[in-house]
């Protein structure tokens, strides 16, 4: 254990609240600090989950970006057949599109384009350029939408997915290497441990940390209600992804499966959710109406498939009917489910609680705190904001998905009386880029107060010109985050509208997340602390 790692130990163990005497994190000490923005959920290799053929273009290829950024073979010639990409962008699967990607641009990547290739290396760099200093990288896979979309070039298995996403980030981080003199001369570092995160971020470089974000982890489906996985296999599956380097984790995503059942999806996005949910497990969604204060998305009753989805149902088999809002999943966190958070904690992974439903959330978070344990993030706003005081309270994180600058901005003042009542000085985000969601548009009436380029950073130290590739020339006022090299004029736009006190919470982000992980390996349960 590191000398910094003892007196964060000492620092938190001194920060007490209520009668558990749960430790949190303060403020950032001039002599600690580093400065930088943090993304706490992302995608950057999510072409090859899905069975590989879904998400178009890749974040790099060792023969260029001409490689690299190419439209998938069936959007050819005009994009009348991405029938996927049509309906997630306007919600009809009938839509063209121009399907040449480099150098011309015409039509992708673009902040509402959902399956096309937004986080290629040079944008990312361009974000670190700007300020970006920590990234969480989710490994994600998801069975069941891999086995409904029928192109694919790999098996459905989530984990052969989450290996072959490893293995990507790892090429991806030699071949930076090579562009900057060798072997960690690059500026993307993959980093397995908070001190290592820390050195690189003090080095001014872009720490990585990998996560995982998939439906069944470990194989941890049900079938008809009987689960699929066992301990053993939990605690196999477990040493196996943190020797991958995994150090964030969730236990459920979208669907219900043998450790929690989830929190829903709304409309016709979750109408089809709760196909795959089917699907995956043999039943719908089961619901209640809610009683207490906190509750999970709405199921909609006006919810319906499209074609070609609405032909997967099974012969006489409709959507149900679910009794009023407010809902909440009757499906919490299974033995199995407390079995692998309880493993998490025992290894120092910080425990994901978005996508979990508010009964599962609960019952982890009292975990949690019996085992005064800090790590623990919401890292795109898919929890239900009355978790928010006790993430805070155990020294845990929540950060922002990445709406538009209005809406976000909003978010972030609300919940800042919060932050300042537990000393959490930083704040970040979670674009989810190549997640399956919109990443932030253009902000409406910007006209009398635009970004300006260029613009300097918030400590100083680039000029940002517009960005620029191949043909294309990209302005967040009109095109948003049209792909991850336009965070840092999206932070820029934020700073317009709101002032330089947004810019300050978020470049304190990285020291907060890092501080809330040395906390979570110096916990009396992790196998790290003394």
């Amino acid at each position: 254990m590191s000398p910094r790692s003892a007196l964060a130990a000492v620092a938190v163990l001194l920060l007490v609240t209520g009668t558990l005497t749960i430790p949190r994190i303060g403020p950032a000490t001039a002599a600690a600090e580093v400065r930088g923005f943090v993304d706490a959920h992302s995608h950057l290799f999510s072409y090859e989950a899905f069975g590989g053929l879904l998400m178009c273009g890749r974040p790099f290829h060792a023969q260029g970006v001409e490689k690299a950024l190419t439209d998938c073979a069936d959007h050819h010639p005009n994009g009348e057949l991405a029938w996927y990409e049509n309906f997630t962008r306007t919600g009809s699967p009938v839509g063209t599109h121009d399907p040449v990607g480099w150098p011309t641009f015409h039509d992708w990547p673009a902040h509402d384009s959902l399956t096309h290739q937004q986080a290629y290396y040079t944008w990312v760099e361009r974000a670190w350029r700007g300020g970006l200093r920590v990234m969480v990288n989710h490994l994600v896979a998801n069975r069941q939408l891999c086995a409904i979309y029928p192109l694919k070039r790999y098996a459905c298995d989530e984990m052969a997915s989450i290996r072959r996403q490893a293995e990507r980030a790892r090429e991806l981080q030699d071949h930076i290497d090579a562009e900057h003199g060798g072997p960690g001369q690059g500026w993307f570092r993959i980093v397995r441990d908070p001190a290592e995160a820390r050195q690189v971020v003090e080095a001014g470089k872009l720490a990585v940390v990998l996560g995982i974000e998939t439906s069944e982890p470990f194989g941890c489906r049900t079938l008809l209600g009987i689960p699929r996985c066992t301990r053993a296999q939990i605690d196999r599956g477990l040493d196996e992804v943190h020797a991958l380097g995994v150090r964030s984790m969730f236990v459920c995503h979208k669907y219900d499966n043998a450790l929690c059942g989830v929190r829903f999806d709304s409309g016709t996005q979750g109408a089809i959710v709760n196909l795959g949910n089917l699907l995956s497990g043999g039943s719908f969604w089961q619901a209640r109406t809610c009683t207490g204060p906190a509750h999970d998305n709405p199921i909609d009753p006006g919810g319906v498939l499209p074609d070609p989805i609405a032909g997967l149902l099974p012969p006489g088999v409709s959507l149900p009917l679910y009794p009023p809002a407010p809902h909440c999943n009757t499906r919490g966190l299974t033995a199995l489910g407390e079995h692998m958070v309880q493993g998490m904690i025992e290894r120092g992974m910080l425990v994901e609680i978005d996508h979990m439903s508010v009964k599962a959330a609960e019952r982890t978070l009292d975990l949690l705190e019996a085992a005064r344990y800090p790590g623990v993030i919401s890292s795109h706003s898919w929890t239900d904001p009355h978790f928010f005081e006790r993430v805070y309270a155990l020294g845990g994180m929540i950060t922002q998905y990445g709406h538009d600058a209005e809406h976000f901005v909003a978010e972030w003042a609300r919940t800042e009386p919060l932050r300042q009542e537990h000393q959490i000085s930083g704040y970040g985000y979670g674009l989810d880029v190549n997640g399956m969601g919109q990443l932030p548009g253009p902000r409406a009436g910007n006209a009398g107060n635009p970004v300006t380029y260029p613009f300097t950073t918030f400590d100083g130290s680039e000029r940002l010109d517009r960005l620029s590739t191949g043909e294309r020339v990209w302005d967040v006022n009109t095109d948003g985050v049209a792909n991850y090299g336009l965070v840092p004029d999206w932070i820029e736009d934020m700073r317009i509208i709101a002032g330089d006190e947004i810019v300050r919470d978020m470049a304190a982000g990285a020291e907060a997340y890092l501080r809330m992980w040395e906390a979570a390996e110096s916990s009396p349960s992790s196998p790290t602390s003394p």
